[in-house]
């Protein structure tokens, strides 16, 4: 199972706070050198990487010479503007060594919740890894205010997992996996090296938080279930082995691998389909029909015979042949009004018909499932 990661071509890699930080005390920029040396070197493999890093909020207590984090939110807000400055700015100048570009993302995870800014969020970092580009993304922690008490960037790593569709999220941090036990409590609890991301017993096996992140053992199981709903695997490992990604990409036994019980297409269709209530209704002719049952593809403007009800960018829409039966479902690029001028238009005709250029998909093939 582990030589199935050398078929893999999109990776999320998390590197949390304890790592980042050097347990608080400022950003160990030597390390941080040495992961984007192997970023580097999976990208030049042919895997899309996308990073999501911890660390603004432990890196501002460590500039603002706090003790700890602070517990205030309005301070935990200025730690957090403090040290994403430094953050990034060590993340940019190492990826410029090696002439890759680097493109800050700050999210929320209710930017991943709403409909118009998921689709905005995917089109995004699909263009940017399209184009040799690493995004760093983190939370915005600087407006964000429930997520400090309760989120982390486990989870936010997960959601960006199913978000660009990845093959594998890859969580680094202080521990060599995960446990049979909380090794800080019992130091010769074995690794567990392959598990089913859903098997409920790994809660009682995951520890609790330490005090330089939010998350803990107990966020990352959480995160694999997350990114396996859209068929990702997660890997937890010591971010500190040296080469650890490289040899990860090699197909080494290295921490834990929690799989996906349903294979990448069934699992997000799966979820796809789960997804809040169809807000609207597009008719397609027989040609379009005919194309997504038989060659997978998108859906254009070009098939599409009318729109019905209304609905923003990013919401829900059933697909139905000029029966009424239902064909397939999907997440639109355009609102319902602005659909009404596309009918029948070929997509070179955007631009010309909506005074901007956007997606030549009305639903892109990557957020449709078929209805069997």
């Amino acid at each position: 199972m582990r030589k199935d990661l050398l078929k893999t071509r999109c990776w999320v890699v998390k590197i949390g706070s304890s790592l980042i930080t050097n347990n608080g005390l400022g950003l160990d920029k030597d390390a941080i050198a040495a992961w984007v040396s192997q970023l580097v070197t999976l990208q030049r493999q042919g895997i899309q990487v996308v990073l999501v890093s911890s660390g603004a909020v432990a890196e501002g207590v460590a500039r603002l010479g706090l003790k700890k984090r602070p517990k205030e939110i309005h301070l935990q807000q200025a730690a957090a503007a403090v040290g994403q400055m430094g953050l990034i700015q060590t993340y940019e100048s190492c990826f410029m060594q090696y002439g890759v570009h680097t493109a800050q993302i700050l999210l929320t995870h209710d930017d991943l919740s709403n409909r118009t800014r998921y689709l905005n969020a995917r089109s995004t970092l699909t263009t940017l890894v399209s184009m040799r580009v690493i995004p760093v993304i983190n939370e915005n922690d600087t407006v964000a205010t429930a997520e400090l008490c309760f989120g982390d960037n486990d989870t936010l790593g997960a959601l960006v997992a199913n978000l660009v569709n990845a093959d594998a999220l890859v969580i680094l941090t202080d521990q060599k996996g995960l446990h049979q036990s909380d090794p800080r409590q019992n130091p010769d609890a074995p690794v567990i090296s392959t598990a089913m991301a859903g098997d409920p017993s790994l809660a009682a096996m995951a520890g609790t938080s330490n005090n330089v992140g939010r998350g803990g053992m107990i966020t990352k199981v959480s995160a694999a279930k997350l990114a396996a709903r859209s068929g990702a695997c997660t890997i937890i490992a010591n971010g500190r082995e040296v080469n650890v990604l490289v040899r990860l990409a090699q197909g080494e036994e290295i921490g834990t691998l929690l799989l996906p019980e349903k294979q990448p297409v069934a699992a997000r269709k799966q979820w796809l389909a789960g997804q809040l209530k169809a807000k609207g209704q597009l008719v397609i002719d027989a040609g379009a029909v005919k194309v997504l049952k038989n060659s997978g593809r998108s859906l254009l403007p070009v098939g599409v015979i009318s729109a019905k009800g209304s609905f923003d960018r990013g919401e829900v829409v059933t697909c139905v042949d000029e029966e009424g039966r239902e064909v397939a479902r999907g997440l639109v690029n355009y609102d319902s009004k602005e659909i009404g001028r596309l009918l029948r238009c070929s997509s070179d005709r955007i631009e010309e018909l909506l005074g901007y250029s956007g997606e030549e998909e009305i639903i892109h093939r990557d957020n449709m499932v078929l209805v069997e």
